[in-house]
């Protein structure tokens, strides 16, 4: 059972939660005590076409959809609009353009395996549904702040990055979780940019993997993760910049070495490994010092760590002589 603990900044859930996710969830919860679970299934798809820009194909998992909320981490506010974080995205498999959320709505979702090996005791293979019918599904709401200055608050659906380590067992070598993202340049149109090395690939060390922060989002607003937003799963490390939040991830390898992440490999001297968020730290070419709430008119402070430094700061005490931040 979830430790609630709330914080300075922390709000009741009737506060944070937008009118139509509340009347959603009623809806839903109705659907299940009369058991209907195709009528909660319905309930969602209908709430995403209501916004066509967060529409997309049917999703098999969205009867698990919503699941309990963990409030252990602050509750955040206000919320970001659906319409908003469903077409604001970074996704390079699919492009620079910054509104490419119709392009990766022709990702495909199925069939979908997931790779869990390295330095394991125990590695798997196992589709997505069946991962999904493993883990304890729960929903976090976080701070997502993206290194070129933009922000965002919504409600992940998902389950906790160390469900697969404890899964797999990490052999005492494993120093770093590497990640790897779907590669399929024959779907994804990015990836026919030779400049990139594919697959987008990112680690962590291992116990930032670990920590309980770390999370792997499946679910958005109470749904299925939408395909803009890394269908269908994708990492979540509200502490950090975005880019180390990968998408569509089909790969999880615990490895001894460090590898070289996505960006720097493209960019060493402006994307950093560890990537934590701190506005007295600029990025090489502007300021990170404010940032702009996806859908608000006005810059806002950022924070040390986007807030979450009472639960990370510890893991980079004996760490200082790295370049934490970039």
């Amino acid at each position: 059972m979830p430790i609630h603990r709330r914080r300075g900044w922390s709000l009741p859930e009737s506060r944070a939660t937008s009118e139509g996710l509340f009347r959603r969830r009623r809806l839903l919860r109705v659907a299940a005590g009369l058991g209907t679970i195709a009528l909660a299934g319905s309930a969602a798809a209908v709430w995403f076409k209501h916004d066509d820009s967060a529409a997309r194909d049917d999703d098999p998992s969205a009867y698990r959809y919503p699941v309990a909320r963990n409030e252990s981490f602050g509750v955040p506010a206000p919320l970001t609009p659906l319409r908003h974080a469903a077409t604001y995205n970074n996704f390079y498999e699919f492009g620079h353009d910054k509104k490419i959320w119709r392009t990766a709505r022709t990702l495909p979702l199925r069939p979908w395996t997931i790779t869990v090996g390295g330095l394991v005791e125990r590695p798997f293979e196992i589709a997505v549904d069946e991962l999904l019918g493993r883990v304890a599904l729960e929903e976090r709401v976080y701070r997502h702040r993206c290194v070129e200055g933009w922000s965002m608050i919504v409600p992940w659906s998902g389950f906790p990055l160390r469900a697969l380590a404890e899964m797999s067992r990490p052999l005492a070598g494993a120093k770093y979780l590497v990640m790897r993202a779907l590669h399929k340049p024959e779907l994804l149109r990015g990836q026919h940019d030779f400049n990139h090395a594919w697959p987008y690939t990112e680690a962590l060390a291992i116990d930032e993997a670990t920590h309980e922060l770390a999370f792997v989002a499946t679910g958005l607003y109470g749904a299925p993760l939408p395909k803009p937003n890394g269908a269908p799963l994708r990492l979540v490390l509200p502490w950090k910049y975005g880019f180390k939040s990968i998408k569509s991830v089909v790969a999880f390898e615990f490895a001894e070495s460090r590898p070289r992440t996505f960006w720097q490999t493209l960019q060493p001297n402006e994307y950093g490994f560890w990537a934590n968020v701190n506005p007295a730290v600029d990025h090489p070419r502007w300021s990170q010092a404010t940032e702009k709430p996806l859908g608000a008119s006005e810059r806002i402070p950022t924070r040390l760590y986007n807030g979450y430094g009472e639960w990370v700061a510890g893991l980079y005490a004996d760490r200082q002589d790295e370049k934490l931040f970039f």
